[in-house]
This record gives C-alpha cells, structure tokens and sequence, in this order.
C-alpha cells in the first residue's frame, strides 16, 4: 500500500514533466523540423509573452484567488507605453518599460486593495477590472492601433542577443525572479500559507492582507512588461490586444499542477505547463 503510494505522489508531482518529454520524444520522430535549434527558439519566443502573465497568474492561483484581467491590462499598458516609444519625440527606452511597468502594478494595486481590505469575490473584481481597463484602452487609442515605434523599442521584442531573442530572455528572467519569490523566501512560504488555509495563516501572524495586495502588484507588472513585449514584437499597440490571454495563463497554472483553490502547485510546473500547450500547437503546425 506504502510503495502504491509513493507511486502515486511521484506521478502527481513528476508526471507532467514526462508528458512533456513525450511530446518532444514523438514529435522529434514525426519531423525532422522539430527538434532543431531553430525551431526550439521559436517555442520559446512563443511561450515568453504567455508564460509572463503565467507566472503571475500562479502565485494568485497559489492564494486561492484568481485575476480574469490581465489580457486586458496588457493591451492598456501597451498602448500607453506605446504612445512614448515614437521615433519622435523619442524617449528612453527604460522609461517606456517602467511606464507599462507601473501601469500594470497600479491596476493590480487596485484589484488587490478590492479583494484583500473590502473582501470581494478575486472573480466578480478581476471581471470588472477586465471590463474597465478594456474600456479604457478603447477610449485611450480612440479603437485605433498604435504604430511607427523607435528602433530600440522595437528591439525589446523583435531583437536577440546572439540567437536568444530578448522575449526569451525577459521570460527567463521572469521565471527566475518568480521561483525565487515562491520557492526561496519568507514571502513565498506566507503565500502558500495564506492558500492553504487563509485563517489559520492569519492566526499564525502572517499579514494575510498585504500577501494579497502583493500578488495582484506582481500579476499586474507582469501585464505591463508582457504588454510592451507584445506590441514591440507585432509592431502595433492595438486595442483589442491580449484577449484570451487570460485563459492561457491559468491553463498554464493548472496544467502545471496549480490548485484553482490555493496551497499547492508551484513555478516550476506552471513553465512546463506553458511548454506543453506551445509545443502541442507548435508540433501540429510543422505536422500540417
């Protein structure tokens, strides 16, 4: 009964790591375009956009919250920071970023302040933010696409250093900084305690509170920055951009192994998660 088991918790944590693999193994047998270097940074580059919003996705998922919104802060953070990124008059590229950057985090600030001081449902909050900041981004942009971006804009998404492009690189650095905060810090432990059991963490000391203002900030930086990548790679910050993304990114959580109810699931997984869904449409692709 002992080793059935361990055999069954080392396929619920491993599992998806070897369905991975899988696809990989068979779909290197059926093309030989597959498993080429190009075409592996190419699933990257596909993965980065999607798997930033993910990673924020994840830590609220780990919460036992959920954010329906972020397809719809991607698009209002990559027009307004799309506005600053014309050839003339030209900005600084860095304070492009941290434009998208702190639009994204004060539309999280504000999901986080609604759900974790006046208590409403992350569902109905995160809905009603989907619908605003849409509507904003309409109004903003007047239903029009925002084009003709300076050159080292345009690099932030369509650039490379050597062969990685630099969505790759944002991504991994995304990923890094987010396993950190899961799975290496106070903070990831008081998140994972706050899904588990928001009352019991509550009781123990943990500022149930301000670990929920911080993971809808985080999620809403991760629109901003997956924002401008977006409309620096398609060279357009259109208005109805990043819809469905929302769907993606908590697809990628729960294939992970994320729990929709909190406490358990991690980064790691939500990577792979992310992986399998660009690979699965990637290799039907190359398979016609």
């Amino acid at each position: 009964m002992t080793s059935k088991n361990n055999s069954t918790a080392f396929l619920t944590k491993y599992g998806i790591y070897f369905i991975l693999l899988t696809m990989i193994v068979i779909l290197s047998f059926l093309s030989s375009n597959f498993f080429t270097l190009n075409n592996l940074l190419n699933i990257l580059r596909q993965v980065s956009i999607s798997g930033i919003i993910a990673m924020g996705m994840t830590i609220i998922l780990l919460t036992g919250g959920i954010d329906l919104s972020v397809g719809s802060l991607m698009a209002l953070a990559g027009v307004i920071a799309a506005t600053f990124a014309h050839p003339e008059p030209h900005h600084n590229v860095i304070l492009v970023i941290l434009l998208a950057l702190v639009v994204g985090a004060v539309c999280g600030i504000v999901n986080g302040i609604i759900v974790a001081f006046m208590r409403v449902n992350p569902f109905i909050v995160t809905m009603g933010m989907m619908t605003i900041a849409r509507g904003l981004t309409l109004l903003y942009t007047d239903g029009r696409p925002i084009t003709d971006f300076s050159d080292d804009f345009q690099f932030i998404g369509r650039g490379s250093i050597g062969v990685v492009s630099m969505p790759i690189i944002f991504f991994a650095a995304v990923c890094i900084i987010s396993a950190l905060i899961v799975h290496s810090s106070v903070l990831g432990r008081h998140i994972y305690a706050v899904g588990g059991n928001e009352q019991a963490a509550k009781v123990s000391g943990i500022n149930t509170t301000k670990v929920k203002l911080f993971v809808y900030m985080y999620s809403g930086i991760m629109c901003g920055l997956a924002g401008i990548l977006l409309a620096s790679r398609t060279n357009a910050a259109a208005p109805n951009a990043a819809e469905g993304y929302e769907l993606d990114a908590i697809a990628a959580g729960v294939i992970g192994g994320t729990s929709t109810s909190g406490g358990r699931g991690g980064i790691y997984g939500t990577i792979v998660g992310a992986l399998i869904m660009v690979v699965l449409s990637n290799g039907l692709d190359i398979l016609n």
